[in-house]
């Protein structure tokens, strides 16, 4: 892989790390630069620093783990690092290939990746659209580091991730307040808070594992649940009626997508 320089060592970016470190990557091939003292992670053979200033030499693969928000104060300095050649993979929200071309220069080679926080489980997904000038093998080292932290997919139409910010990056959240909605829903019929939340967790937890492992579509695994005329298929009634869960879920994400791009100016 050569060497890697890790920008930002927050929830994203060490567990990123500790994939890294787990499939085999050499600490010694890393150096993390992390301003918080408290974040910088103590693994034998890593390098740390405070800030990219106090690197010399020039790594092969820099990844932008830091809030969008302070992503303009880490840029000048490593832009060196983009004139050399380096190749950058971002992972921070709503900054697009064009902010980066700004501030790295027209022929810096980015790629813009948007996962989610399943990665720090190592059961995320991420989506990825690449520069120009990024290439094959390069795609694919970048590819390689993303799967470090679950499944890695790649659009060319840099527009197409406002949607998936909407749908995966976002996603998360959505099955939360799934979980709160079952369990207030459960409370509401007499069963206990905390009972009605455990049940919750763990159905929604346990039915995305056999998603997971089932070869079948969603649709077949709810049919396989659903016997006609019986409880599961009076709720689903309410739920996939005209007015039911997906005109709610279609105007959710047009809202979530419709952010994304506002965010990216």
């Amino acid at each position: 892989m050569g060497k890697l320089l890790l920008v930002g060592c927050g929830k994203m970016g060490g567990a990123m790390l500790d994939g890294w470190l787990m499939r085999g990557l050499a600490a010694s091939d890393v150096v993390v630069a992390e301003p918080v003292e408290a974040l910088r992670p103590q693994k034998p053979g890593l390098r740390t620093v405070a800030s990219s200033t106090e690197l010399h030499e020039t790594p092969e693969i820099v990844v932008l783990a830091v809030k969008p928000q302070t992503m303009d104060a880490v840029l000048p300095d490593l832009r060196r690092f983009a004139d050399a050649g380096a190749v950058f993979l971002s992972i921070a929200a709503g900054k697009t290939l064009a902010y980066f071309a700004g501030h790295l220069g027209a022929a810096a080679k980015v790629v813009r990746a948007m996962p989610n926080t399943p990665a720090a489980v190592r059961q995320g997904i991420t989506v990825a659209t690449a520069a120009k000038g990024v290439s094959e093998a390069e795609k694919k080292k970048c590819q390689e580091l993303l799967e470090a932290v679950g499944q890695a997919l790649w659009v060319e139409d840099e527009a197409l991730m406002d949607p998936v910010t909407a749908l995966s990056g976002s996603g998360p959240a959505y099955v939360f307040l799934l979980v709160e909605a079952m369990a207030a829903a459960g409370a509401r019929l007499g069963l206990a808070p905390d009972m009605a939340m455990q049940l919750a967790r763990a159905t929604v937890a346990g039915s995305g594992e056999l998603l997971r492992q089932s070869s079948e579509p969603a649709a077949q695994l709810r049919i396989n649940v659903t016997s006609p005329g019986g409880t599961t298929a009076e709720a689903l009634k309410v739920l996939m009626a005209a007015d039911g869960i997906q005109p709610v879920f279609d105007r959710a994400l047009a809202a979530a997508s419709r952010r994304s791009k506002e965010l990216a100016g």
